[in-house]
């Protein structure tokens, strides 16, 4: 059975539950979203998405 779910929704439900649990202040997670939509757009962002494919594959292929 395989499960997919976007990469936002599971950073998404990561920084709820650290603002939730782990003491994170929402400011802090604004700022942590602001900082994600400025590397987005930044010169950076190809080696960001390749980095992330690259991850995302190795662990599609990890057999349970």
């Amino acid at each position: 059975m395989a499960l997919s779910i976007s990469a936002v929704v599971l950073l998404a439900i990561i920084v709820f539950l650290l603002v939730r649990k782990s003491g994170l202040k929402a400011g802090h997670a604004a700022v942590c979203v602001l900082l994600g939509f400025y590397l987005s757009s930044s010169s950076i962002a190809p080696t960001l998405h390749s980095l992330t494919s690259s991850v995302t594959g190795m662990i599609s292929n990890i057999k349970f």
